[in-house]
């Protein structure tokens, strides 16, 4: 039997690339179902800096890359690969961009009690697909419900600033040990990859780590 491999995540829930990466790594993992990857996924915010009720999209998007051609160049590799990995993100139907730091809680939330995965796959469900606002308390707790989370409990932790300050603090310690993107994948504590890797570079992995053990 091959020993657990932690694999660590850095991402953001509205990170095409992090949403792009997953679902290859899900990919290779499905080929592989008796993977040795015990996984976590830890909070890394884009904009750290979003006000707290978020910003209309396409303000963000245009100051972010210098005006809406910019703004399109940046996404058009985006949208290449979302098509070649077989996912349709619904970009036209968003409207704002969220502060993400109520989505990392509850992904932290949801690790606590065994439905992390189920969380993260929900939120990238509700931003890159159903375009919800993330950033809603109300969405949130909804998201949480579909998880098999206790939607009131959430919805009370979210008026609080419980965990608030945990998630900053991970959040930084991710960048003073030198992570300025995501996704990034930590494999076994030591090897750092970063991007959205192909299924295939997984399956390599996975077979290197069967063959160790």
């Amino acid at each position: 039997m091959t020993d657990t491999v932690k694999l660590d995540i850095l991402s953001d829930p509205i990170c095409p690339w992090c949403y792009i990466g997953k679902t290859y790594l899900d990919r290779a993992l499905a080929e592989k179902p008796d993977h040795p990857f015990l996984i976590e996924w830890h909070p890394f915010q884009l904009n750290p800096d979003m006000p707290a009720e978020g910003m209309d999209r396409r303000a963000y998007l245009e100051g972010k890359f210098g005006g809406k051609e910019g703004a399109v160049r940046a996404y058009a590799p985006v949208v290449e690969h979302a098509e070649a990995a077989g996912l349709q993100i619904n970009f036209e139907a968003m409207k704002r961009t969220p502060n993400t730091i109520d989505a990392h809680r509850l992904i932290h939330w949801a690790g606590i009690e065994g439905r992390q995965i189920a969380a993260v796959s929900a939120l990238f469900e509700a931003y890159f697909v159903e375009a919800r606002d993330i950033g809603d308390a109300e969405v949130l707790a909804d998201i949480a419900d579909g998880v098999g989370l206790d939607a009131a409990l959430i919805s009370k932790l979210l008026k609080s600033d419980a965990d608030v300050a945990e998630i900053k603090a991970r959040d930084a310690h991710s960048r003073k040990m030198g992570v300025n993107s995501v996704p990034t994948f930590i494999v076994a504590s030591q090897h750092a990859v970063p991007g959205a890797q192909p299924p295939d570079l997984w399956l390599k992995v996975i077979e290197e780590f069967s063959a160790a053990a």
